[in-house]
């Protein structure tokens, strides 16, 4: 049995390399010019393998089609991933937040590990090679390449989304699964920065804030609320708990949404009135431009003076409380208007794809068409920051190669 994987990420490796060691003729084909070509720009270099936390926290973690991922992620989780990765030489360490990344932290080493994988258990692995059309004659698919026409028995698509186009997601996969007759729920970024109305955001640009609350609301109703890190950027912010706010609200129409940042969460509204009112009777004759720095980071100080509506040069000994009860809300409430997300070149992952309704979550095989299977983020499921959407490319590999084996 012949079979074609389209995609070299982390899922058309997992895949083609798991069969080709059961024995399988398998060719892994991939437009770019080398394999995991986003991986190497994932975490920053790094690469957030995936995430090593039970299975009912991991599908917590889903936004799109938790439960279309149970078995998958029963089949192979987090704690398989690192046994898969050392038992191939490639040791790792966890980190904060239960992310785990390679020892080395170099996403490199990584990538290697799984080629590796692939080429050491017979997989034909072709670069720059463009697969334009898959059809199926009724006993085969007929493949056509930029240069050739091949056939295989089955056919696994991992071509992944649209995020980072750069890396070759250009929504090829989408193509493939549209000339069987698969919906595609529409593609929308997932995990990418938020840009804001406010022009003095760019006075914040490098900025960035740890233990902090930031909730989205249109009107008075709370759409999504996280907390942790979070950075100012020269056209708004991002950082982990924004990226996570953005999959939470990127079908949502941003005219009106607010985005909400308590910069002291810890503190009660009373608490941190206490404390401002310790601070100012101390320094009582100082100006109140100059009575934030214990408060804030510095580059934060001159905005909220600004906002604050207190005269910069008062004394904060002749501050009312009418005035400090309204800096306790707004250093409670620091609110910007949402202008957009940002586009797919800078979204780590895609939202949206192939309509999980239509594959077989206990063997990724189309409904549609026997043979045919959609592995990774070509598929709509998506989840948060942290190495999950790795390991769901890792599984639903795994998930699909065990099925082929029997």
């Amino acid at each position: 049995m012949k079979i074609l994987v389209i995609g070299a990420g982390p899922a058309g490796l997992m895949a083609a390399g798991t069969l080709a060691e059961r024995g399988f003729d398998v060719t892994l084909a991939d437009k770019n010019e080398k394999t995991g070509k986003k991986l190497y720009i994932t975490g920053k270099g790094r690469c957030n393998v995936t995430n090593e936390c039970d299975g009912k926290e991991f599908l917590a973690s889903v936004v799109s089609n938790p439960k279309f991922l149970m078995s998958a992620i029963n089949a192979f989780d987090s704690y398989d991933t690192v046994d898969f990765l050392q038992k191939n030489g490639l040791n790792t360490v966890t980190e904060r937040g239960n992310r785990v990344f390679p020892a080395s932290q170099k996403s490199s080493d990584v990538i290697k590990t799984f080629t590796d994988y692939c080429r050491k258990n017979g997989v034909k692995i072709l670069l720059s090679a463009k697969v334009v059309g898959v059809k199926t004659d009724g006993e085969d698919f007929v493949v056509s390449f930029s240069d050739k026409t091949e056939r295989f028995q089955k056919v696994i698509v991992a071509t992944g989304g649209l995020s980072y186009p750069s890396t070759g997601s250009t929504g090829d996969g989408y193509e493939i699964a549209k000339s069987f007759g698969h919906k595609i729920v529409k593609p929308v970024q997932a995990l990418v920065p938020i840009e804001l109305n406010e022009p003095w955001v760019q006075k914040l640009s490098g900025l960035s804030l740890k233990n902090v609350r930031c909730t989205v609301t249109a009107g008075e109703k709370e759409i999504a609320s996280d907390f942790g890190e979070m950075l100012f950027t020269h056209k708004g912010v991002s950082g982990p708990i924004i990226l996570s706010l953005s999959s939470k609200i990127n079908r949502l129409n941003p005219n009106g949404l607010k985005l909400v940042i308590d910069l002291k969460p810890a503190l009660s509204d009373d608490v941190l009135d206490a404390r401002l009112q310790r601070d100012f009777a101390e320094l009582n004759l100082k100006q109140f431009k100059n009575s934030l720095d214990g408060l804030l980071p510095k580059s934060l100080v001159p905005v909220i003076v600004g906002l604050s509506k207190i005269n910069p040069e008062q004394k904060v000994g002749q501050i009312t409380r009418e005035q400090r009860k309204n800096l306790v809300h707004l250093l409670k409430n620091l609110t910007f208007s949402v202008k957009k997300l940002a586009g797919f070149e800078e979204a780590i992952v895609t939202a949206g794809g192939v309509d999980v309704k239509e594959i077989n979550p206990k063997t990724m095989e189309s409904k549609l068409q026997k043979g045919l299977y959609f592995v990774g983020e070509v598929l709509d499921v998506d989840a948060l920051t942290g190495g999950f959407n790795i390991q769901i490319a890792l599984s639903t590999a795994y998930c699909l190669a065990t099925h082929i084996l029997g």
